[in-house]
């Protein structure tokens, strides 16, 4: 039989330390390792550049314009999809959530549907709404519905019954019962939610991007693997990164603010 832990061992086991110093310490690694790979000629140079020669590259593309252009039109496309998706997932999954006949109708609907990879549906959505910005925006807006409205559903299917009579006892109506007691219970899983879609919505934008794009990230990389200019194609990459990080970082923060009552993950 294992030793039984104590309430301040189980403290300590659960304690969380941010360890703000190792993370650095471990990027600054990589980046070392990197460095070495290329310059020891372990790894030719045409196939992996230095960080420094990434860096080079990206500076010089940041100064003739080229890198902003891509990165502007690349965040415009991912945030109005991000966000139209997001909504969306909210509101459906609340629905379904709430009423037995959203739910009868919604759960088969989404059960069919989201496990089709979404990548595969952007030939259709370009012959429905064109190769244009609309087909793309839409493909990342599928990719972020479907996480929202499962998330959604189960954060209101898992909201305290307690609380829930005691709203209704206390005169409470669906709207004012869904706005301060089931919106407040689904949050966590929302911002789980969120997270997955965020990734997701990298990965369809840089896939949307190298099928029918002519500026953007994924077109970057594609159009610098064509041209054999790996070191465009590792800025692209690097870029891919940050922006995973940065919303990532973003998410955490506001994560924060909307629930300061539960211990998040930085």
């Amino acid at each position: 039989m294992s030793p039984r832990i104590e309430a301040p061992d189980r403290a300590r086991v659960l304690d969380r330390h941010e360890h703000r110093v190792v993370r650095v310490v471990a990027l600054l690694g990589l980046l070392l390792v990197w460095e070495a790979l290329t310059r020891t000629g372990w790894v030719p140079a045409l196939f992996l550049p230095s960080p420094l020669e990434v860096i080079r590259s990206g500076v010089d593309m940041l100064r003739s314009g080229e890198l902003l252009q891509h990165v502007g039109t690349s965040l415009r496309r991912i945030v109005l999809g991000f966000a139209l998706g997001a909504l969306g997932g909210v509101v459906v999954g609340l629905a379904v959530g709430i009423s037995r006949l959203a739910e009868a109708v919604g759960n088969p609907l989404i059960a069919a549907t989201f496990p089709i990879p979404k990548i595969a549906l952007l030939p259709l959505l370009i012959l429905w709404v064109g190769i244009g910005e609309a087909s793309k925006v839409a493909v990342i807006m599928l990719g972020v519905f479907f996480p929202m409205a499962i998330n959604t559903f189960t954060g209101v299917r898992h909201a305290d019954p307690l609380l829930i009579r005691a709203a209704v006892s206390f005169g409470a109506g669906r709207l004012s019962l869904v706005r301060k007691v089931l919106l407040p219970a689904a949050l966590p899983m929302n911002f789980a939610g969120l997270r997955l879609g965020a990734g997701t919505s990298l990965l369809l934008l840089v896939a949307a991007e190298m099928i029918a794009a002519s500026s953007g990230i994924g077109f970057l990389v594609l159009n610098a693997q064509n041209l054999m200019e790996t070191t465009k194609l590792m800025v692209g990459i690097v870029l891919l990164s940050i922006l995973g990080v940065c919303s990532h970082w973003l998410l955490g923060r506001l994560e924060r603010l909307a629930i300061p009552w539960k211990e998040t993950p930085s």
